[in-house]
């Protein structure tokens, strides 16, 4: 559907506006796109192709093949082919349908139309028409069709407004404008038809935020970036229409490069299947191998007295017999390898998923999110989690910002105790919902305090806020933080209300009175930097800088005179940091007007670079941003999530170890620590890792493990085992610190000792390193990883953890689009692992060992029979139960049991959290689970072939005819073993249902139907060779002693179990039978406790740029309007 790419790889991009003939001679591709993976001639091919990649899938298709050599084969085809096309069917029913979807999106996206400008006149088109180089027109609300390069728009300095849902999840409007010498294009089709601009740029790649190129036009260039592209998958927003040059179309737009594979995650159990399917195909050929050899031994000793009655074909001797018995024998033995296996596996994961997504216990209806299994192959590994990494911001707190307390010039305004509410009635434009209990405040405001109002004029100044005022006096700030809204809100109340912003100015109503403030510059956030600064100019002339920012990078950049008052603000900001206070500190210049010409003029040239652009405003900005006047601090709550401090404890209880990876200061992040009742007083102790250098870290990790347990590892194992320490340990690491950590000689050394604690707590961390320490974890420790987070910046962690878990908060929805699971509040993980993910772990792991429990023992029979049948590669059973044993017979009770069964109900799970440990010690499933598995079938099946056979040895009926022949000792041996296996599926059964019962019993019916129905006298005459077990069935199953075989077999078969199982619960009894017996005792509840902090608190910056040069470069609304986060958010 698309052009062919060009053979070699594309370099740069060069195209030439309105000129196809000149563009199509770089072979780019169209702008169709194609997610489908078939068509109608290559779906069977490719999809049969890739389903006989599966080993099961090839193995049996192998088998088939076997059985049409009549030389080999001992059974029909059907018996292997019947459940084979049946697996392969529901597979491809499953997959067409997907792919039969993927089409029509494909078909209704190619199809959409728009006006493309062709010979000079405005064309619909459809989109898998449009061309590299074509000049397109789009209009409100319509999707944006390709990368495009953005011309000209209906709005004032060529703005336009585009939501970016598909993109990142995010509602929030984004700005983008066009350049100027492209604006004056306007909407006059003769000047854009003329119009001949060379575009050179980056090739197509998946980075959604930056883009590099350059515009030849009239002799002149021109720098491109990111804010004049618009992205597909983009939606026009408030903008009657604009024009754009198509860049990139098809898969080569930054939507289609981004939406490549993701990474398959597959579970532990998944890995165990895998090695275990290997172990079955060792022992199937050991098995063929004994019985080929008894075979050749039997023919040699015994064969030649049966030639007479069963003559041998020509040119086959024992040896060859012996060779084309193992081949039969690979047939007859096929049910140990489970070709029902997957299917089965993938139905229990699918329902699974639904009990999660259908739990209206994790339903949150205050934003009507309910939690979602993005994923279903990953359920039974929510039962196994040992380390969870966390988030903070968003994830364990609300991310709902409120202004709490501040410091202004050396003096502390806040109320311990509670009063009335400050009256804020003088103010028509405070905000009403705003509340502030210390009355001081406003009356020294009111009174004129010089301080305090460049205090909050600082903060109604310095900050990317849009304001939007639908009725007079009635503001909404749509702030691109939590935190930016709070401390505007406040300094709207406090008499400074931020009222309209131009590129060029800011309105502020000062104490009623309205100041307008030229914007000279913005000197933006960026991770490095960690502060922002405005420069502004006053009515009377008046130049300042004001500067806010954390308080180490602040403190840095502080006149020499600061020293006294920065030494009480610090007072205070360690105060605020121990209450878990998130802090700023504000500071101002007063700038010269000389300087200011110069440092404009250097700044223009700066921001135009092509070359080493953010290194030369970086400089720019050091060489003003000093000397300043130091203002005071603000200090903003953000509360915790309704159930935290109560869910970690239950986690920890499941001993669950939780490490808290955060962008936030040390203190902040410690304090939170505490009030969620990680870190607690009566810990043994917490150790704090805030090394500056390699060497450092290096000496302060190793004497943490001293301390710990006395000694130092020196050798580089593979896997780094778990050590018994004596106490709760806590440790605090800051990102300078783990990137030396993380480093290769260093990195198991701090998994050690992070492994040894209860509680880890990584503050100031970037993105990367977050999925660096999850990685670190998943690589040397034997154990099942989880990162929940809310943010762009946790997407890295979730992916990289075995289970990814999304918050749907304030953060958009980047997280949850790259989650496995997701729901809205933190408190709900509980009930997903401790519930959801117990039952799902449980359910796999019943169903995996009664799976193989029923095919071993049907397999097993064959195997003694053959000592018996002189190794002919004869049956047992009747070929049509052999077919329908796995797919009728047994498949709907391990079903039902798979899906309902529960050992405890969800309200003991949440009593007794020590049920969760047996997950993250395999102990359900593992491999000596399996072999006592087999030797459980194997028990089961000598039971089952030899009591049948010396009941019926020599046997007569009533009526004194003989009943020892092979179709009825076929029937009893079947019966018994269905008998036996729904037996043992009882057993296994804790938790009954009407469904449970219904399968069981319907089951039951089912064969005795389908058996009466096959060995009637009806079937026998229409297909005589296909059913010759006549009368079989109503022969035997009226003799008396053929029923006390069956339930003589069964007690046989049972009553072990039982008594293994009452033995096993009084020596060895598990946590479950511990709790069934006697309630456990429940472990004492944690204490919360707080500590006061004695270091200075700082604000946690995000890991993303800011958006200032968008401020001073026109490049924001000009009317109300939305923007996306410029912090990515303030604190990780």
């Amino acid at each position: 559907m698309s052009c062919s790419p060009s053979s070699f790889t594309e370099e740069e991009r060069h195209l030439r506006a309105n000129d196809r003939p000149f563009n199509l001679s770089y072979h780019y591709a169209n702008n169709a796109i194609k997610t489908s993976k078939y068509n109608i001639f290559t779906f069977l091919p490719l999809n049969l192709f890739e389903q006989f990649r599966r080993l099961a899938n090839a193995y049996f298709l192998f088998l088939m093949m076997l059985q049409v050599i009549p030389q080999v084969s001992s059974l029909s085809w059907f018996t292997t082919a019947v459940p084979l096309i049946l697996v392969l069917s529901i597979t491809a029913v499953k997959d067409a349908s997907d792919d039969i979807n993927r089409h029509k999106s494909d078909k209704q996206v190619n199809n959409r139309r728009v006006d493309v400008l062709i010979d000079g006149q405005l064309k619909k088109e459809k989109w898998m028409n449009v061309q590299v180089g074509d000049i397109i027109k789009l209009e409100n609300n319509e999707f944006v069709t390709a990368d495009l390069l953005l011309l000209s728009s209906s709005e004032p300095l060529n703005l336009v407004y585009v939501e970016t849902a598909e993109l990142d999840g995010e509602t929030n409007l984004k700005v983008k404008q066009a350049l100027t010498v492209t604006g004056e294009l306007g909407d006059n089709i003769d000047v854009l038809a003329s119009f001949n601009g060379e575009v050179r740029g980056e090739p197509p790649n998946n980075r959604l935020d930056k883009f590099k190129g350059i515009l030849s036009l009239d002799g002149q260039t021109y720098a491109l970036d990111n804010d004049k592209v618009l992205l597909r998958g983009c939606t026009l927003r408030n903008t009657e229409w604009c024009f754009g040059l198509v860049i990139f179309g098809g898969p080569d737009t930054k939507l289609m490069q981004n939406s490549g594979k993701t990474t398959f995650k597959r579970t532990s159990i998944d890995h165990l299947m895998n090695v275990l399917v290997l172990c079955i195909f060792g022992f199937l050929a050991s098995m063929c191998t004994v019985l080929a050899i008894g075979n050749a031994i039997w023919e040699y000793k015994e064969g030649t007295a049966f030639t007479a009655f069963l003559p041998r074909e020509p040119g086959v001797d024992s040896g060859l017999s012996s060779f084309l018995t193992f081949w039969s024998y690979v047939i007859v033995l096929n049910t140990v390898v489970p070709i029902s296996l997957y299917v089965s596996v993938e139905i229990i994961r699918l329902g699974n998923s639904f009990f999660i997504d259908w739990d209206r216990k994790m339903y949150y209806p205050k934003s009507d999110t309910p939690a979602q299994a993005r994923t279903t192959t990953l359920n039974e590994e929510l039962g196994q989690i040992k380390y969870i990494f966390s988030d903070k911001t968003g994830t364990l707190t609300q991310n709902i910002m409120t202004f709490n307390k501040c410091s202004i010039n050396g003096k502390a305004y806040e109320v311990r105790v509670r009063i009335r509410k400050v009256d804020f009635s003088w103010n028509r434009l405070a905000d009403p919902k705003f509340d502030f209990h210390d009355h001081s405040l406003v009356e020294t405001v009111k009174e004129g305090n010089l301080e305090a109002q460049n205090f909050f004029r600082l903060l109604a100044l310095c900050h990317t806020v849009m304001p939007e005022e639908k009725k007079e006096g009635e503001l909404f700030y749509q702030a691109q933080s939590p935190d930016e809204g709070a401390l505007v809100t406040a300094a709207r109340n406090f008499g400074f209300v931020f009222r309209q912003r131009t590129p060029e100015t800011i309105t502020v109503v000062e104490m009623g009175r309205q100041v307008v403030y030229e914007l000279l510059a913005v000197l933006d956030f960026n991770n490095v930097r960690k502060r922002m600064s405005v420069i502004v100019r006053s009515p009377e002339g008046k130049l300042t800088l004001f500067c806010k920012g954390a308080d180490t990078i602040i403190y840095e950049r502080l006149h020499s005179s600061c020293n006294k008052l920065k030494d009480v603000t610090t007072e205070h900001l360690n105060e605020y940091a121990g209450e878990g206070l998130r802090t700023l500190v504000l500071a101002y210049k007063d700038l010269d007007e000389s300087y200011m010409e110069g440092f404009k003029r250097r700044h223009h040239e700066a921001s135009t670079a092509m070359d080493g652009r953010e290194e030369r405003l970086d400089e720019l900005y050091e060489e003003i941003e000093k000397d300043l006047m130091l203002l005071g601090a603000t200090a903003v709550e953000d509360k915790l999530q309704d159930g935290v401090p109560q869910t970690i404890e239950q986690l920890a209880k499941a001993d669950i170890k939780i490490w808290v990876l955060t962008g936030d200061k040390q203190e902040t992040a410690e304090n939170i620590g505490y009030s969620c009742n990680m870190l607690r007083e009566n810990m043994k102790d917490i150790f704090i890792v805030a090394a500056n250098t390699a060497e450092e870290v290096k000496v302060e990790l190793p004497s943490v493990i001293k301390e710990r347990v006395g000694l130092f590892w020196l050798e580089k194992t593979e896997t780094v085992q778990d050590e018994k320490v004596d106490g709760d340990y806590g440790l605090i690491i800051n990102g300078h610190s783990l990137a030396f950590a993380l480093e290769k000689d260093l990195q198991l050394e701090l998994l050690r000792t992070a492994c040894m604690c209860q509680t880890v707590i990584c503050c100031r961390v970037t993105p990367l390193q977050k999925a660096q320490v999850v990685q670190l974890v998943k690589k040397y420790k034997q154990a099942v990883t989880l990162a929940i987070g809310d943010g762009a910046n946790d997407v890295s962690m979730i992916k990289a953890a075995h289970i990814g878990v999304g918050i749907s908060g304030q953060e958009g929805m980047q997280a949850v689009l790259s989650s496995d699971y997701s729901f809205a509040q933190f408190r709900y993980l509980q009930r997903l692992l401790l519930v959801h993910g117990r039952w799902s772990y449980l359910r796999m792991c019943k169903f995996l060992r009664y799976f193989f429990y029923k095919n071993f023992t049907f397999t097993f029979v064959h195997f003694w029979y053959a000592f018996f049948c002189g190794f002919s590669a004869q049956t047992v059973y009747d070929e049509w139960f052999i077919t329908v044993y796995n797919l009728v017979y047994t498949a709907l009770p391990v079903l039902g049991m798979s899906l309902f069964d529960q050992d405890v109900n969800d309200r003991w799970s949440f009593q007794y959290p020590q049920l969760y440990t047996p997950g993250q010690l395999n102990m359900y499933f593992s491999k000596k689970a399996f072999v006592r598995c087999m030797m459980h079938s194997c028990y089961s099946s000598l039971i089952l072939f030899f009591i049948p056979w010396a009941a019926i040895y020599d046997t007569v009926r009533d009526d004194g005819k003989d009943i020892a022949d092979y179709q009825s000792f076929a029937l009893l041996a079947q019966t018994c073993l269905l008998f036996v296996v729904s037996i043992q599926l009882c057993l296994d059964t804790h938790y009954w249902t009407a469904v449970n019962q219904f399968f069981i019993w319907g089951s039951l019916a089912a064969y005795f139907a389908v058996t009466f129905t096959m060995y009637s006298n009806g079937m026998f005459f229409i297909f005589t060779s296909a059913f010759p077990f006549i009368g079989t069935a109503r022969n035997s199953l009226n003799q008396p002693n053929i029923w006390l075989t069956i339930f003589l077999t069964s007690l046989l078969c049972i009553l072990p179990v039982v008594a293994f199982r009452f033995i096993v619960i009084l020596l060895r009894p598990t946590i479950n039978d511990k709790m069934r017996k006697e309630a456990l005792p429940a472990p004492a509840p944690r204490k919360p406790a707080r500590r006061i902090s004695t270091r200075r608190s700082g604000y946690a910056f995000s890991h993303a740029q800011g958006y200032g040069d968008l401020v001073t470069s026109r490049k924001f609304l000009l009317r109300p309007l939305k923007i996306n986060t410029w912090i990515a958010h303030l604190a990780r």
